[in-house]
């Protein structure tokens, strides 16, 4: 079971991938999730590249995020400022999701 980082708020794959630097030929517990990780990073600028879909629904994300940093930036938030802060984040973590599937579906579709 993977284990859970409190202070970095994120998930850890070390559980699975026991670091040994001893053993030649097989990855450590650091390089696959980063090997991972630049796989997921060059799926997405193909995407942003090849797919309008993505590509639209990329930007719409980025245009949440900076919303949402404005909100942050501020010293306190109104309550609407507060219902708008939430409503941004589902929106943004919806579109999150539909890249992720649209990322699914073209990993699904290379494995075919």
């Amino acid at each position: 079971m993977p284990s859970f980082n409190p202070i970095r708020n994120e998930i850890t794959h070390r559980a699975f991938f026991p670091t040994d630097p001893t053993r030649r030929g097989n990855l450590t517990g650091e390089e696959l999730p980063n090997m991972e990780r630049n796989a997921q990073e060059e799926l997405k600028a193909h995407l942003m590249a090849t797919n309008e879909e993505f590509q639209r629904l990329a930007t719409q994300h980025l245009d949440y995020a900076k919303q949402l940093d404005a909100l942050e930036s501020l010293p306190h938030l109104t309550d609407q400022e507060q219902l708008e802060e939430t409503r941004l984040k589902k929106l943004k973590l919806r579109l999150k999701d539909q890249m992720e599937a649209i990322m699914s579906q073209f990993r699904s579709r290379q494995v075919a």
